[in-house]
């Protein structure tokens, strides 16, 4: 179901602004819940590239109308088949076929970022993804760049020597540089928050993060749990926060057997989410059945997407 658009604050902006939403005018803050894309980084497409031309109120507040809902929509849609922000306004503007190669600079991004990580260079690495914050949603930017990061990390530190020490540098920044935008988020929204827990005992769980803070993207509070919770303290958990859903993300084997405790008071709905569901898939699809309102994902998007499709965020 649709949500019906705020115009709560519309009189803080005036009797023009109020009489432009009534005329099918959207603000800003709208046309982010719609397209997913933030405030800044609409605003920065604006100033750098020129790729949407709002309307300005006599006070300068923003606004968008439908044609301009759908122009961010099909630049998502480029920025998602890789090209670069800098290249969209020309295949916007001029009629392209889909099978024209487009050069992009992801992997440029990405060499920036792994070179970084190598060196233990915290200020290359915090700048280049503050900058592609900037100008990607978060989906995209985890999709694109985030998480083909960590793989090919991974892939590097298979018995590389320094592999323990780049691992801790950087999910030690990734969980550092997410935590603190999930605490910005969450001290914005008072709604119900989603319960996430790190259920590997794995420490600095990269994964688990990009999940909290996609999630926390689209103004859904986190609670991230870094730690697994013994049986019958999730039920305790989640009463205490009264979340709205339990997310459990796992890298590696669980003890299934262990679910129906585990899960024991938990009405709300439940998500089992990371590698541990691949390695479990026939046994956990099996369980559908029988633990009410559990789903299952492979990943931070898939998370995401579920958990969207299901109302839940």
């Amino acid at each position: 179901m649709k949500a019906p658009l705020d115009t709560s604050a519309s009189e803080d902006f005036g009797d023009d602004f109020k009489k432009a939403l009534d005329e099918g005018w959207l603000p800003i803050r709208e046309v982010s819940r719609q397209t997913g894309v933030n405030a800044v980084t609409l605003r920065a497409w604006e100033r750098r590239y020129g790729l949407i031309v709002p309307q300005r109120t006599p006070k300068g507040h923003r606004l968008f109308s439908a044609e301009h809902v759908q122009r961010i929509q099909a630049i998502v849609t480029w920025l998602n088949r890789g090209v670069a922000v800098s290249q969209v306004k020309q295949l916007l503007d001029t009629p392209q076929t889909l099978s024209e190669a487009v050069d992009n600079d992801w992997h440029a991004l990405l060499q920036t970022l792994v070179h970084a990580v190598t060196r233990l260079n915290e200020r290359t690495l915090d700048d280049t993804v503050n900058q592609a914050m900037a100008l990607y949603p978060p989906r995209t930017l985890c999709e694109q760049l985030l998480m083909p990061l960590l793989v090919v990390l991974e892939q590097r530190w298979q018995g590389q020597f320094g592999e323990q020490m780049e691992r801790t540098f950087f999910c030690s920044w990734l969980r550092s540089k997410f935590g603190a935008r999930i605490y910005h988020n969450n001290r914005q929204l008072r709604t119900a928050p989603l319960l996430l827990i790190n259920q590997s005992d794995l420490p600095l769980e990269p994964n688990l993060w990009l999940t909290a803070w996609l999630i926390s993207s689209v103004d859904c509070p986190v609670e991230v749990f870094d730690w697994p919770l013994p049986v019958g303290e999730l039920a305790l958990a989640v009463d205490h926060l009264q979340a709205r859903g339990v997310l459990l993300y796992s890298s590696k084997a669980m003890n299934l057997g262990q679910l129906p405790k585990l899960f024991k008071g938990v009405g709300c709905p439940k998500m089992i989410a990371g590698p541990t569901v691949c390695i479990h898939h026939a046994e956990l699809s099996a369980r559908l059945t029988d633990i009410a309102h559990l789903y299952l994902a492979e990943d931070p998007l898939a998370a995401h997407q579920v958990l969207v499709q299901r109302g839940l965020i």
